[in-house]
Parts: structure tokens; C-alpha cells; sequence
């Protein structure tokens, strides 16, 4: 595959480079990538001198002993190694609403539904890192087991670059584009796409578009792969092949003072170093940055009656050690066609074992038909019952079994599920944007139960006349 050309200077992130970057496709594939060329080692990892006289370096996302179908790491071969950086200090001031440990200190249960509307941006120049909050979460990230769910609102580009120690991100912008630039390369990321950047890698977010907001899940100790097929077969849902992972990019040059901003246990560290992070100048490994386009997701649906579990419309899912159980999952609901007959067909009621944060990026919620807005969010966690609002149900019923087949159109609703119960940060129950109304949208559901008068009603049991 075509890769990217190394950019020396200091160019804008306006350059058109930006708009033509090519990438390498397919998802958990081990890959080769040189922005220069015979930059790369041919014939082994850790030479005693590295071409051009670079320094290999190894970033392993699993335990080096972890089964080889599991095990991911990279090679880097960069200008100068990341060690070469000033001790870490606490950040001043410190951020005081990202959480990496979930108890009673910082969060709490609350089983009631709720549902926030979207942020407004920042009133000052925000960068993604201080744009990013905790809405809830479980876990530990010092205990390498559990998610937090973050958002973010930003209207400035990052001036260094950020590591996140706990985890990985999964990113899903909402509004404004992400250029992202990484130690394997660069990234455009528009709304309708995603952005999984793993644990350790650092990187840094440029906003071309200016104000930007969007949704973070955060997963630790694990990593996202795509669900199994089961009896759907070997073709479906997100192709690997879709999966898009960068080329090859580097800067050279000295750079005084530049911050490497770290996150550790949810707390945010800093350190200085007098080099540019992304110079890396080759690479090879399966532990590797990606997007996806969500508009080349292959939905499945009923094509008679009823209709299947959301967990058909599953993108990438982070397994926990139970078989079937996930950590979390990442769902979408695109634009498709409904067409099963005799069948309500928005999202019934229901009550889940797994607890659900959704999100929408554009369009109109199919189940929800006021009040769930795009940038917005609602969770309904475990055993919480919950479905379409009033407004919903009534005009699906209006329409009797005349219904022909209907499409959803320009529409995208995501779902970050998981079998862990979520603690909810104090400042997003008190947060403005909370919606205080939200279970009125249920409360005008009204009984349609209705009988035949000549049927006997003893002690509340009906008795139907033959």
C-alpha cells in the first residue's frame, strides 16, 4: 500500500496532506510501514545499530507471555526513544473530573433513568484533554478490570500530546472533525467514524473545524475485537477489512519544552522533553491505532416478524473472562430498512442485565421521537426498564398492520453496553444539561387492555364467555 511521505517542517494542519493521507486496512492484521525508505530492520527486531541509526522500541499491549493469537505489540524505530523525558509531576491545576477508580468517594449507584442533553462549547480555549469529563463508569483501572465512559467538548487544538496509561479509547465524534497524530501516524476522524487509540500510545488532537464534542469509552486490561458471527456466518456487521490504520509519519526536530501529558489511575501527570513525540520513522506490530467508517456497517434485521436483540448490530466488543459476556460492546443503530410484519417494530420494552449509555450523532432516534438530541446522551442501567416514549408508541400503533416496508434515513445512534453496573460521577447528576423531565416521556403510556363485556371479572381474573 501507498504510504504517507514524512513532513519535516512545521506545517499547518490545514495542509492539504491532511485531506490525502493513505492508510493500511484491516483489522488485527501485523503490519510493515516506513516513511523512509529502508528505515525498517529487515531481518530482525533490535539490531545493535538500526538503520540510519535510529532506536528500536517495543510498545506491548498484553503480558509478553499472553497466547500468540492474543499477543499485540509494535516495533518503533524513532529518532530519539520516549524515555528521554523530565521526571512526571502531578498536573497543576489537576482535573478534577476524570475517574479511573469507581467507589463511593467519587461516584454513586442510581438506578433511575436518565438522559442529559448535549453540552455547549466551552466558554474559554479548551483543548481535548481538558474538554474531557467522566460520566460514569466501574472498576478499576489500577485493578486492570472495568470501562469509564467520558465526553469531551473542546474548541482548541492540543499543544502537546497526551498518553493514556489506563486504557484504551475508543473515540466517537459527534460534531467537528479530529485530526489525530500518533507515534504510527496520522488520522482524520469525521463524525460517522470512530477512533480506537490503545493504551500507551501517545498522541495529539488538532480541531480544523473548531469546536468540537463527542463521546469517549474507556475500557482497561482489555482490548476491542470484533464480536463472532455465530450462525449469521463469515460475512457481516464490520469488515475487517474497513478497519484503517496509519502509515508511516514523522517530525524531526528539537522542541523545547514540549509536554507529554500523562494519565495514571485517572489522575493527569505531566512531564518535558526537547523533542517532538512523533518520530517515529518506521514501525511493524499488530498494537496499532485504527477508525472505522460506520456507514460501511453491514446490518442484519428480521424479514418477517419480530426482531432480533441489539447485540446483532454489535461493531467491536471488549470481552470479559465470562464466555458470551461482555465488558463493554459498542453498537449502532444506522439507517436500514424495517419491514418485519405484525411486529412493533421500534426497540421494545425492556429490562437488561447489561447497562446501557447511548449517544446520537445525527438524526432522530427511532424510539425516542422528542427530547434524545444529537451530542446528547441517556443511561439505563442494569434491570432499569426503559423503551419508546409515549409519542413513539402511540403513532407505531396508529398504524395498525396496514404498514408497508419503511426505511430509517440519516440517522446514527450508538450503544456502549456492559455487564458491569456503572457508578455515576456527582457533577453529571448535577450538570445542567441533565434532564430533569426525562421519565415523562413514559408517564402519558396509557392501558389499552380492553375486554368483551359479556365476559365475567371475578377477583380480577376475567372469565371469557364461549
Amino acid at each position: 500500500m501507498a504510504e504517507t511521505l514524512a513532513r519535516l517542517d512545521t506545517e499547518s494542519p490545514e495542509d492539504s496532506s491532511w485531506i490525502n493521507l493513505h492508510y493500511h486496512s484491516g483489522f488485527g492484521n501485523h503490519f510493515s510501514s516506513e516513511a523512509k525508505p529502508g528505515a525498517l530492520p529487515a531481518d530482525q527486531n533490535n539490531p545493535l545499530l538500526c538503520p540510519f541509526g535510529l532506536y528500536a522500541e517495543q510498545i506491548s499491549g498484553t503480558s509478553f507471555t499472553a497466547p500468540r493469537r492474543l499477543n499485540q505489540r509494535s516495533w518503533l524505530y524513532r529518532i530519539k526513544p520516549s524515555v528521554t523525558h523530565e521526571p512526571f509531576h502531578p498536573r497543576s491545576p489537576p482535573h478534577r473530573r476524570l475517574v479511573g477508580d469507581f467507589n463511593q468517594s467519587n461516584s454513586s449507584a442510581n438506578p433511575t433513568q436518565l438522559r442529559w442533553k448535549p453540552a455547549d462549547p466551552p466558554d474559554s480555549p479548551t483543548d481535548f484533554v481538558d474538554g474531557l469529563y467522566t460520566v460514569c463508569g466501574a472498576g478499576s483501572a489500577f485493578l486492570r478490570h472495568g470501562y469509564a465512559i467520558h465526553m469531551y467538548t473542546a474548541n482548541k487544538s492540543m499543544d502537546g500530546a497526551f498518553c493514556n496509561a489506563d486504557g484504551d479509547f475508543l473515540i466517537v465524534p459527534q460534531e467537528g472533525r479530529l485530526w489525530i497524530t500518533t507515534e504510527c501516524g496520522q488520522l482524520q476522524v469525521s463524525p460517522g467514524e470512530i477512533v480506537v487509540l490503545p493504551q500507551g500510545f501517545r498522541f495529539s488532537i488538532n480541531l480544523p473545524d473548531g469546536p468540537s464534542r463527542g463521546y469517549v469509552a474507556e475500557i482497561f486490561g482489555t482490548h476491542f475485537q470484533l464480536p463472532d458471527l455465530g450462525p449469521i456466518g463469515s460475512n457481516g456487521l464490520a469488515a475487517a477489512r474497513h478497519f484503517l490504520t496509519p502509515t508511516a509519519w514523522f517530525e524531526d526536530r528539537i522542541h523545547p519544552g514540549y509536554i507529554i501529558v500523562q494519565k495514571f489511575g485517572g489522575e493527569l501527570f505531566t512531564a518535558k522533553q526537547d523533542f517532538s513525540p512523533f518520530n517515529v520513522v518506521a514501525w511493524h506490530g499488530n498494537y496499532v491505532p485504527y477508525k472505522y467508517d460506520l456507514n460501511k456497517f453491514c446490518p442484519f434485521n428480521s424479514v418477517l416478524i419480530d426482531h432480533g436483540d441489539p447485540s446483532i448490530n454489535t461493531v467491536l466488543t471488549a470481552p470479559s473472562d465470562k464466555p458470551g459476556v461482555a465488558l463493554l460492546d459498542f453498537v449502532i443503530f444506522p439507517p436500514r430498512w424495517l419491514v418485519a410484519e405484525h411486529t412493533f417494530r421500534p426497540p421494545y420494552y425492556h429490562r437488561n442485565c447489561m447497562s446501557e449509555f447511548m449517544g446520537l450523532i445525527f438524526g432522530q432516534y427511532e424510539a425516542k421521537a422528542d427530547g434524545f438530541l444529537p451530542g446528547g446522551a441517556s443511561l439505563h442501567s442494569c434491570m432499569t426498564p426503559h423503551g419508546p416514549d409515549t409519542k413513539t408508541y402511540e403513532a407505531t400503533i396508529a398504524q395498525g398492520d396496514d404498514a408497508g416496508p419503511s426505511r430509517l434515513r440519516a440517522t446514527m445512534a450508538f450503544m456502549f453496553e456492559s455487564s458491569l453496573i456503572p457508578r455515576v460521577c456527582q457533577w453529571s447528576l448535577e450538570s445542567p444539561h441533565l434532564d430533569p423531565d426525562y421519565y415523562q416521556c413514559w408517564i402519558g403510556l396509557r392501558s389499552h387492555f380492553s375486554y368483551n363485556e359479556t365476559d365475567e371479572v371475578i377477583d380480577g381474573i376475567r372469565n371469557v364467555s364461549v
